[in-house]
């Protein structure tokens, strides 16, 4: 299967909604900490299943911690930037064009950005500057401040079927679900005892929404009943990065963690560890799974890798 070397340690990597065989992957020197930032484009081959061409890339001054394509245009991306910046891409324009705009209002790092998949002009940004703020993309400033978290926020994810309802995770140790149209969050759940690094809202459910956290645990929660976890899934070694549900199945959640591992998880089973990867040699930061392409997976890490693979198979394999 396809891999690619960065310059850069990697942060996060996205499958295109409109393109089955494309990807975007934000990069950052020195683990992030201190240095520039590369977001890549990368396009796998048909004919050749085993490599990957860069369509384009961009540099940037700062880090690059997360990158959402756009959910309406197909050439369109956000990345969210350490110098507390969001600059949006167009690939159908010249490199020297680019970025189209940079939206500079966080006062910390961004460390999350989502495109609402159902409201497909807006999109959300979490920082440590312990905000979460919501963009138009036809507005240069914000449209609205969500500041209620007491620390960093490292998630903010929309619901998947309502299109002003979005969660964030913080290292406050909760997660909060928000509407748009509400003065405050309408839901504050203690999900963890320790900080929560991500969350992710199940595809097929909209009550179901899922965290991990430094207590190395993903839990499932169901939001109409959260005094208890729906599930706790145990497997990591040590932080949990990343959640994310399958856009296919409705029980399938895959995590990746600092111990370098990737995880897939049936939540509904006794046993729900289903498949476990160790291709990584530095910390798994990033995955995702394409909507386009049943069973196709994506991560990186701080190992300067971009990996893509079929779920049973071995991302090592070519």
């Amino acid at each position: 299967m396809p891999v690619f070397k960065t310059p850069f340690n990697g942060y996060s990597v996205k499958f295109s909604p409109f393109y089955e065989h494309r990807l975007a992957v934000a990069t950052s020197q020195n683990f992030g900490i201190l240095g520039n930032g590369r977001l890549h484009v990368l396009d796998l081959s048909p004919s050749s299943p085993s490599s990957i061409a860069e369509l384009a890339f961009f540099d940037t001054a700062d880090g690059i911690y997360d990158v959402a394509w756009s959910e309406s245009h197909d050439n369109l991306l956000v990345a969210a930037i350490a110098d507390g910046s969001l600059k949006l891409y167009d690939l159908s324009l010249p490199p020297p064009q680019n970025p189209t705009r940079s939206l500079n209002e966080h006062t910390r790092e961004v460390h999350s950005v989502d495109w609402n998949p159902t409201r497909r002009d807006s999109f959300v940004s979490g920082a440590w500057d312990d905000s979460v703020k919501l963009w138009t993309v036809d507005r240069p400033t914000s449209v609205r401040t969500f500041k209620e978290h007491a620390y960093c926020v490292y998630s903010a994810t929309w619901n998947p079927r309502h299109a002003d309802v979005f969660a964030s995770a913080s290292g406050d140790c909760t997660v909060r679900v928000w509407d748009v149209r509400e003065p405050g969050s309408t839901m504050i759940i203690p999900a963890h005892e320790h900080e929560i690094l991500c969350c992710d809202w199940n595809k097929y459910d909209e009550c179901l929404l899922a965290t991990g956290s430094v207590d190395k645990t993903v839990r499932v929660w169901d939001v109409r009943s959260f005094r208890a976890p729906l599930t706790v899934l145990a497997g990591h070694g040590y932080a949990v990065r990343k959640v994310k549900f399958s856009p296919h199945q409705r029980n399938v959640v895959m995590s990746c963690s600092y111990d370098m591992t990737v995880c897939m998880w049936d939540f509904m089973l006794e046993d729900a560890l289903i498949g476990k990867y160790d291709h990584h040699t530095e910390f798994a930061v990033g995955i995702d799974m394409s909507v386009l392409v049943e069973g196709l997976l994506a991560s990186t890490g701080w190992d300067e890798t971009v990996y893509v693979w079929q779920h049973g198979t071995d991302p090592r394999a070519t």
